[in-house]
């Protein structure tokens, strides 16, 4: 007994711990979908054009996790990007000589003392753009109606108009948008929104797109690794689980584009095996550092619009207001990491890498969509301008280039 029941006690110890590990993840949302899809791209893989471009976007969900409350040490946080981003920034340049970007999807229940206003000085010098991070539990009135989240969402586009984000040239407002606690379209069981047609009202009051997955959390779709659009249903939560993927030369359909980030599985040493299972979700911070070898798993998730393959979007998220993220963003795990990508991927065979923010990003999904080909760094602005407060933040050397 003691022979086959210490393997048999094992194998159930194991079989429980996946189980627990599925549900908890929420695996059983996305798994079946990831491996179709890594069938899909194996056998596709001989069709890709061999020139690759990489559009790489980080999205910051740059709050500071504590419900809205002073936690000190805050003003530090800011000061650390104000000084040490510019000097990372400046450091790196993509294939076409553009410095590292970086999107501040900043949050309106944080916006106090000056932090709002030095992140744009660091957008009006170039070094990124803004865009909205919305936890609309954390602002009352709580639990939100249709109209009180729509009131929420325009108050933000008001307040943070006053210096000129999300304000176009012509007048018109725009935003990209990230949910709070990946609950968008109240797809955490009524906790944290509360809200079924949050995708129509987000699309009404400017949204260009969502920049909220990957999650994971029950919130996740069982669509990943896409770039499409969603038709809200607003007598049911969660209307982006599925959509129709961005066409070349197809028409826009539905109400929101949702634009997703790397998700899938990986090996990486743990436990003292140097081949362990893990999931890839395309976040920086804790364990999850940047590397050259995340790099090549964000690759294979294959992520870019129908019909141009070889313009592969990759969008990367991280909580740049805690502490102890920083050193992905700011310290020597990011110089080192971003050293690696310009080695490999700047003008090489292997691709030509594009630093770009959330709307650039935007702007080149629709210059596809469009049937436009060649550098995609040429379309960054294709759609929708540069906002208000970027109009001389560009230097004059990549002027023509960018614009």
């Amino acid at each position: 007994m003691l022979a086959y029941g210490l393997p048999s006690a094992c194998v159930a110890a194991l079989a429980g711990l996946l189980v627990r590990t599925v549900l908890r993840r929420h695996l059983h949302l996305w798994v079946f979908s990831y491996f179709m899809k890594r069938l899909s791209c194996a056998t596709k893989q001989r069709a890709r054009v061999a020139e690759r471009h990489i559009i790489l976007c980080f999205c910051d969900h740059f709050d500071f996790g504590t419900a809205g409350k002073y936690r000190e040490g805050e003003e530090d946080i800011v000061k650390e990007w104000e000084t040490r981003f510019p000097q990372l920034s400046d450091s790196h340049k993509d294939s076409s000589g553009i410095n590292l970007k970086h999107t501040w999807f900043f949050a309106p229940h944080y916006d106090r003392s000056d932090y709002l206003e030095k992140l744009i000085g660091l957008c009006s010098r170039g070094y990124g753009e803004i865009e909205m991070h919305l936890h609309h539990d954390h602002m009352p009135p709580f639990p939100d109606t249709s109209d009180t989240l729509r009131k929420k969402i325009e108050d933000c586009i008001e307040s943070y108009g006053r210096f000129g984000v999300f304000c176009l040239p012509d007048g018109r407002k725009t935003f990209g948008f990230i949910h709070g606690d990946w609950a968008l379209d109240n797809s955490r069981g009524g906790k944290f929104c509360g809200v079924n047609d949050e995708i129509k009202i987000l699309s009404e009051t400017g949204c260009y797109a969502d920049f909220t997955f990957p999650s994971l959390h029950e919130s996740q779709p069982t669509k990943i690794n896409s770039i499409y659009y969603v038709k809200d249903d607003v007598s049911k939560p969660k209307s982006y689980n599925r959509g129709q993927d961005v066409r070349v030369r197809c028409k826009p359909s539905g109400d929101l584009m949702m634009i997703q980030g790397p998700l899938g599985m990986r090996l990486k040493r743990k436990y003292g095996f140097p081949f362990f299972p893990a999931i890839e979700a395309a976040e920086l911070q804790g364990e999850s550092r940047p590397t050259l070898d995340r790099m090549n798993a964000w690759l294979k998730a294959d992520v870019h619009v129908l019909g141009r393959e070889e313009w592969v979007f990759v969008k990367l998220h991280t909580h740049g207001a805690v502490r102890q993220n920083l050193e992905h963003n700011l310290g020597a795990l990011a110089d080192v990491f971003f050293t690696d990508l310009e080695n490999k991927f700047n003008n090489s065979l292997d691709g030509q890498l594009h630093y770009v923010t959330a709307r650039e990003m935007y702007n080149i999904i629709k210059a596809a969509e469009a049937g436009e080909t060649g550098n995609p760094s040429e379309y960054r602005d294709y759609l929708i301008p540069r906002y208000a407060y970027l109009e001389s933040s560009i230097p004059s050397s990549l002027r023509q280039l960018t614009r």
